[in-house]
């Protein structure tokens, strides 16, 4: 069995593929810091199973994940992230993914969330697929839902304290655009300043842990 493991934190890369050769010890390993190598690294070589950060520099992995499913359509994905199960599972679901797991819970849902995704299956955890299932009872939609992938990747490091000229380091991108997209977030969430973004975040559960 081949995998592919791509994330920007080195150390954090390692580990996983330390846990996850662990429970399959025959498995062969791939590893990328970008979502670049990481579609690079597909176009080269089958692999079984791919492990996705979702906020990586550039292109995130939400983006590739269009990539990934138009070219690869069956392979299993299970996308990982710090950030919060209510804010990107049902997101990351939609686009493709088999798969989501908040890295802050890796460590002891791993070996399940891998063994659900390679069977052909969905996973998400026991807790969130209960409120999804509430959720369909209901038409509310809270105005976060409405960001596009890129806005809520600029919300996220935002409310993570990066300024602007960071975060558009960070992305590729330029000062402008980021603040472009800032304000839309601004905008569509109904709020004006940061502090509110802040607040806003911290209420609806999207700020991460870390």
């Amino acid at each position: 069995m081949k995998i592919l493991v791509a994330d920007d934190h080195a150390l954090f890369r390692k580990g996983l593929v330390q846990a996850i050769a662990e429970e399959y010890p025959d498995a062969q390993f791939s590893e990328a810091s970008t979502t670049s190598e990481a579609l690079e690294c597909l176009s080269r070589e089958c692999f079984d199973l791919l492990v996705l950060d979702v906020f990586m520099p550039g292109r995130s992995g939400l983006e590739a994940l269009q990539d990934v499913r138009r070219y690869h359509p069956n392979l299993p994905v299970l996308v990982l992230s710090s950030a919060p199960e209510q804010q990107m599972a049902l997101r990351v679901l939609k686009a493709g993914a088999s798969g989501y797991l908040c890295k802050q819970a890796a460590a002891e849902r791993l070996a399940e969330a891998i063994s659900r995704v390679l069977a052909g299956g969905k996973y998400v955890s026991a807790a969130l697929a209960e409120r999804l299932a509430s959720d369909l009872s209901t038409n509310a939609r809270p105005a976060h839902e409405t960001l596009s992938n890129r806005e809520l990747q600029i919300l996220h490091l935002l409310v993570a304290g990066r300024s602007i000229k960071e975060v558009a380091a960070e992305l590729c991108l330029s000062p402008k655009t980021v603040s472009t997209f800032h304000t839309r977030v601004w905008q569509k969430l109904g709020v004006r300043s940061d502090v509110e973004l802040v607040l806003y975040a911290q209420e609806h559960g999207l700020k991460a842990d870390g």
